[in-house]
């Protein structure tokens, strides 16, 4: 009763607080009810069946995936989100990753890159709203699945009820959802939306009950309880109705996932038969026909495992055509809540992605690792996300059922209609999505002023469908008080300014369109245009190619239309003025990147990205006596035509950059496995004398624990210690280790190589059986065992407890011994979850002696207690034997501000037989870049060979430290086989400064061994 009287009293607590905060942000307390019980916690995001609201504001939430943790510059956030905003989102969403949060149990850190206020703030600035997705669980190819190491050692089931699971999120989610909570629109933040847990959908048939209600409920009490008063929105991972509203631990909105062209980047021409979805609609219909339809997660990318074909080939997989046939269809399901993952990758710095992925995250995304934009991807996702954001009919429009005969004149094209406030919306596809014909057809249309009618009109005119293409037709669309009757040619933006009205259309090249308005009076302003003008209506009927049509008309309404070809509508943009207000936007076209546009008095400033000098073309939003034209805060003449069409032409000031040839640079070099010697201690290592595992999934094999999370050891390099008095007859020793995909592992006895498993992309354990050399009887020997820790695996499945697979050594067998006649020590990063590198979190540093001693840190160069070596580098001199080597180097930059200039570190690639016609060996790199640990190669598996690093990881306006841990696998030396520094673009940009990240600088440390 005790224990029942306690839940009671911190539930009311709990109610209190909520209430508490209530009052303050000006709602009565009779509206915060138990938010399980369906009552509305506040009035600024609802909803209905159709969609959002947002401050009344019925909206498309049409969002981006963007990880924080996976760009650790927080100067650069605002970058993204303005890139992001230039897509014509107002969305984000984002994961938060537990494991880096609290890497010691109890004990939360969120400080410096963590830290998401600085994240907030960015979005507000943007204009975009926020969809937290703090877990606890995330996936998200991230270590453990966003899974502390040390939720190894629970033994309930993870992501169940088990008590012992729940308490331990509990610190977590309270902060997390505290933070959350404080940036809520509520109160004056961009949150707009939260998602407890993630892709809660499969499970074994042995986990019972499943969905598990008190699970879900529990989760949802935490982030209620921390403060969330916005809606609570689901991502089933495919449309299975679990939590939708009417289930229990019902969530406010049902959301799902999907990725349906899969993640064969391999093969990245092929779309296998049957992969459309055609049945979503209807399965929303039956599961949650109260809320939105939102995907919470669509494919905009893949992701690439060790040993993939790289992102180039998933680039191709998932491109414009994927989102132009893909999308659309969405679309045509009446979808008004979409997050396309992902938007911007980043990267998988610091060990914290999961062994099934490499360094790189870039995800093949419209924006890619190194922040510049998938030209025709992001263009094509432009074009897409604009045309909603000036639709509001779609929002409520109602949907038909998709038809073969109906729409079109031809069964090889499926159309499906929606009807809004009389507007007509026709999403046509090929039947068979994949086919790759181009398909002739004519459109039957429903009109309000014309009645049905056949498109196109003008005679001996077709319209047509290329392969992998998709098209949105529309009818009776209201284009600011004149009605656009159709037009076969999709819309990219329209708006009505106080003189004229611009409207923007575009086809795939050298399709025929038509549409018709409802005015009189036509005036061909560009281009080979056919027009006719009867009964008050105006027909334009033109071929899409790279020369523009303009067209005016309207005798009193001044419609200015555009008629372009796909390739050119790209270089055109819709800028708001403010953030979330599309009241009065500038339409203009220019190349790259348009970040802001400001009218002030007769000022009109401009912002954005170039890497040539641009013709710049304002088609409205100026004011009518513009006096100066500003880019980038630099003034350029300009000139006005009768039209009020300003243009100019902006100059692309081209910079001499300096970058250093790394392989001329002076190098100090570093023996990192001084653990091999006879002279080395360590009495300093933890002691593995657990007998009995702490972890629930695999029951040991040894006579002790020898699971590196048994003992803290979470991240990256793990080192062994065995030690044994020989009876002079051992023959050979075996070794099972494990460290995830594509790990690797080296063993040494004394100072005697054995050998290594090199590892290959699939394989995330490895047998070994070494010979030994001639042992002396009585005499003491010590086995050295060094593992690469490829990351903690992810737990999607519920059952299969896959996240607690240890890692270190599995099993061993010394021939003629017992297994307890060796007596084991191990270790990994100083102080384990203890971490001494608080700056970069728990995942950063693993256990190599500069790790643990911290010479990757700058300014170790100064360190009294080391010998440093004078080395001419990695790629010439290398190591000259099997082990571990540690290289470091320091060099200045000084780029001129005002540019965005991404860099990269490039290796070689080695994975073949070198300029001799030896096979190159196998060896392993970890790159640290003033202490962050930005790129793991591995040469023998890749595919990684360039590894960007960012502004603010790099110091642009001053020194670098560089390290480069090398180990070799094989039997002899090794060398790197090229490391250069690159660059990978340059662009005058308009985004700002970026300041360097602080962290952590070399000092001795204490306890270091």
């Amino acid at each position: 009763m005790k224990r029942l009287f306690n839940l009671v009293g911190a539930a009311a607590i709990s109610c209190l607080a909520i209430e508490s905060a209530a009052r303050a942000v000006g709602y009565s307390p009779k509206d915060w009810i138990r938010p399980y019980k369906r009552e509305s916690l506040q009035d600024i995001v609802t909803w209905d069946e159709h969609s959002l609201f947002v401050n009344g504001e019925r909206i498309f939430l049409y969002s981006g995936e963007f990880h924080p943790y996976r760009l650790p510059v927080p100067d650069l956030w605002l970058d993204v989100f303005q890139k992001i905003k230039a897509l014509g989102y107002n969305g984000v969403s984002f994961y938060v990753d537990w494991a880096l949060l609290e890497g010691k149990p109890g004990v939360y850190r969120a400080e410096g890159v963590f830290s998401l206020e600085p994240f907030y703030e960015a979005a507000s600035k943007a204009g975009i709203y926020l969809l937290a997705r703090p877990g606890p669980y995330i996936n998200a190819e991230a270590s453990g699945g966003g899974f502390p190491g040390w939720i190894q050692r629970i033994n309930g089931s993870l992501r169940t009820s088990a008590r012992d699971f729940l308490e331990a999120t509990d610190n977590y989610v309270a902060n997390i959802g505290k933070s959350i909570a404080g940036a809520q629109i509520t109160n004056g933040g961009p949150v707009i939306l939260v998602q407890p847990e993630n892709e809660y959908t499969s499970a074994l048939s042995s986990v019972k009950p499943f969905p598990d209600a008190v699970y879900m409920q529990y989760v949802e009490d935490q982030l209620r309880d921390a403060g969330i008063v916005v809606p609570l929105i689901s991502n089933d991972a495919s449309p299975q109705g679990y939590n939708a509203p009417g289930q229990p631990a019902a969530v406010d909105i049902y959301g799902h996932d999907g990725y349906p062209l899969g993640f064969d980047c391999a093969n990245p021409t092929v779309w296998p038969d049957g992969r459309l979805p055609t049945n979503w609609r209807q399965l929303h219909l039956q599961q949650s026909p109260s809320t939105p339809y939102a995907i919470v997660e669509f494919q905009g990318g893949s992701f690439d495992p060790w040993g993939g074909p790289g992102w180039d080939k998933c680039s191709v997989l998932v491109n414009h055509e994927q989102q132009r046939v893909f999308y659309k269809n969405l679309y045509s399901f009446g979808m008004t809540i979409f997050n396309i993952y992902m938007t911007y990758g980043g990267t998988n710095w610091g060990n914290l992605g999961h062994p099934g992925g490499y360094t790189s995250y870039d995800y093949a995304a419209a924006i890619r690792e190194d922040r510049g934009v998938d030209r025709e991807k992001y263009s094509e996702q432009k074009l897409q996300a604009n045309f909603f954001k000036v639709s509001p009919a779609y929002l409520t429009a109602s949907r038909g059922s998709a038809s073969t005969s109906i729409y079109t004149d031809t069964p090889a094209l499926t159309v499906t209609p929606a009807f809004g406030n009389s507007t007509g919306f026709y999403f046509v596809r090929h039947t068979q999505y994949n086919s790759l014909e181009k398909t002739s057809y004519k459109l039957n249309l429903r009109t309000a002023s014309l009645g049905n009618i056949t498109v196109p009109q003008m005679n001996g005119t077709t319209l047509s469908l290329n392969g992998r293409d998709s098209k949105i037709h529309v009818s009776d669309y209201n284009i600011g008080g004149a009605t656009l009757v159709y037009s076969t040619a999709e819309i990219f933006t329209w708006h009505k300014y106080a003189d004229k009205t611009v409207l923007i259309v575009y086809g795939g090249p050298d399709e025929t369109h038509e549409l018709t308005v409802a005015v009189t009076g036509v005036d061909v302003l560009e281009g080979d245009v056919k027009t006719m003008a009867t009964r008050g209506f105006t027909l334009i009927n033109w071929k899409a190619t790279p020369e523009r049509k303009v067209v005016k008309v309207g005798v009193d309404q001044n419609i200015f239309i555009y008629l372009l070809d796909r390739n050119s509508a790209y270089n055109y943009w819709s800028v708001d003025q403010a953030p979330h207000d599309s009241s009065n936007p500038v339409i203009l076209k220019a190349d790259y990147l348009m970040r802001s546009a400001k009218v002030d008095g007769g000022t009109l400033a401009l912002t954005g990205d170039l890497n040539a000098t641009t013709p710049v073309e304002i088609l409205g939003g100026a004011p009518s006596s513009l006096s100066s034209l500003t880019f980038n805060g630099e003034e350029f003449e300009f000139k006005t035509d009768k039209n009020g069409v300003i243009t100019a032409n902006i100059d692309y000031p081209k910079p001499r950059l300096n970058i250093p040839q790394l392989n001329s640079l002076k190098w100090k070099y570093i023996d990192s496995l001084p653990e091999i010697q006879a002279t080395y201690d360590d009495s300093k290592w933890t002691k593995a004398d657990l007998k009995k595992t702490y972890n629930s999934l695999r029951p040991l094999t040894t006579p002790t624990s020898l699971y590196a999370s048994d003992y803290g050891y979470h991240t990256g390099t793990l080192l062994y210690r065995g030690t044994f008095t020989a009876t002079g007859s051992e023959k050979t020793l075996s070794l099972f280790t494990q460290g995830g995909s594509a790990f690797g592992m080296s063993a040494w006895l004394n100072g005697t190589f054995l050998g290594s498993w090199t590892g290959y992309d699939r394989a995330m354990n490895g047998n070994n059986t070494f010979t030994l050399p001639n042992l002396g009887s009585g005499k003491t020997y010590v086995i050295t065992v060094v593992i690469d820790n490829m990351g903690l695996d992810e737990n999607w499945t519920i059952g299969t407890e896959t996240m607690k697979n240890p890692r270190g050594i599995m099993n061993y067998q010394l021939d003629g011994h017992n297994q307890s006649d060796v007596s084991w020590k191990l270790t990994g990063n100083l102080g384990g979850e203890d971490y001494k590198d608080l700056s970069r979190g728990p995942l950063n540093e693993g256990g190599m002696f500069v790790e643990r001693q911290g010479y990757y840190l700058p300014g170790a160069f100064s360190a009294s207690s080391v010998n440093w070596k004078d080395t001419a580098g990695p790629v010439k001199d290398g190591i000259s034997g099997p082990g571990i080597g540690f290289f470091a180097t320091e060099f200045d930059l000084a780029l001129p501000s005002g540019y965005d200039i991404p860099l990269s570190f490039t290796f070689s690639n080695a994975t073949s037989s070198n300029s001799t016609g030896s096979t190159v060996p196998a060896y392993r790199v970890q790159l640290f870049v003033n202490g962050w640990q930005f790129g793991k190669y591995v040469n023998n598996v890749g595919p990684q060979t360039k590894f960007p690093v960012p502004e603010g990881i790099l110091n642009y306006k001053g020194t670098n430290y560089v390290g480069v841990t090398l180990w070799g696998l094989d039997g002899g030396g090794v060398k790197v086989q090229g490391l250069e520094l690159g660059i990978d673009g340059l662009v005058w940009s308009g985004f700002g400064s970026v300041r360097t990240v602080e962290g952590d600088v070399f000092k001795e440390r204490e306890g270091a061994y």
